[in-house]
């Protein structure tokens, strides 16, 4: 109710029914301003004005057109830019993926060679130790005879000594002699 009331209260005061007196007369303010309206629009129409909008209007949107076209173009050229792109990240990485796959086995194969140095390193430094301990014992076993005979001379040296006289000596001196002499020639 409230609604209509204030409607009622605006109706009478509408600039339409503010004006007096016969519509098509110069003293109706609502009659000139639809004439300047009506000389306005056949201004514009006189000057081509709607076309010229028109006109700029479609090269606007010709202009429009051709970035859209060359938009999409672009981004072709990037679709297809990222294609080669990850074309080429996949045989980098397919190609890394070899070199990983080859370091490797270069590596597997410098251990095993390295393993089998080693082994004949171990083998060498044996061998070579092996033969230092059969010096040594040769060495040992020389030194105990060489001592052993030292100490069998010795013995025997008293030993004759003890049982021996002067004539039996010159004998045996005299013995040596001749065995010497006859050896030599």
């Amino acid at each position: 109710m409230r609604k209509i009331a204030i409607l009622a209260a605006l109706i009478p005061a509408s600039p339409a029914f503010a004006a007096s007196g016969p519509f098509f007369s110069l003293g109706n303010t609502d009659f000139v301003v639809t004439l300047g309206f009506l000389l306005f629009i056949a201004v514009l129409f006189y000057f081509k004005v709607p076309s010229l909008l028109g006109g700029m209007l479609d090269k606007r949107a010709d202009g429009i057109k051709s970035e859209l076209d060359e938009a999409r173009a672009l981004r072709e050229e990037a679709q297809t830019i990222l294609a080669s792109y990850e074309r080429k990240q996949k045989e980098v990485q397919e190609q890394a993926e070899r070199i990983i796959a080859h370091a490797k086995q270069e590596a597997e194969l410098a251990a095993d060679q390295a393993k089998a140095d080693l082994q004949k390193s171990i083998e060498r430094r044996l061998n070579a130790a092996e033969e230092q301990i059969a010096s040594a014992e040769a060495n040992a076993v020389k030194e105990v005879r060489n001592t052993a005979v030292k100490v069998a001379v010795s013995a025997a040296k008293g030993v004759i000594a003890k049982q021996m006289t002067a004539t039996d000596g010159n004998k045996l001196i005299d013995a040596a002699i001749s065995e010497v002499g006859e050896k030599l020639h």
